[in-house]
């Protein structure tokens, strides 16, 4: 932690909340949210 209040910065939080979301969650599931994302940026 960078910070000096020992709060993670937005990065940080970004990486932990990554992990976590890899832990509980599987490749089908990447690949669905990727899908949805290319579907949302082509309209």
């Amino acid at each position: 932690m960078s910070n000096k209040d020992d709060k993670l910065t937005r990065s940080e939080a970004g990486k932990k909340g990554g992990e976590e979301t890899a832990k509980s969650h599987d490749k089908d599931f990447y690949e669905k949210i990727g899908k949805k994302g290319g579907e949302q940026r082509n309209k």
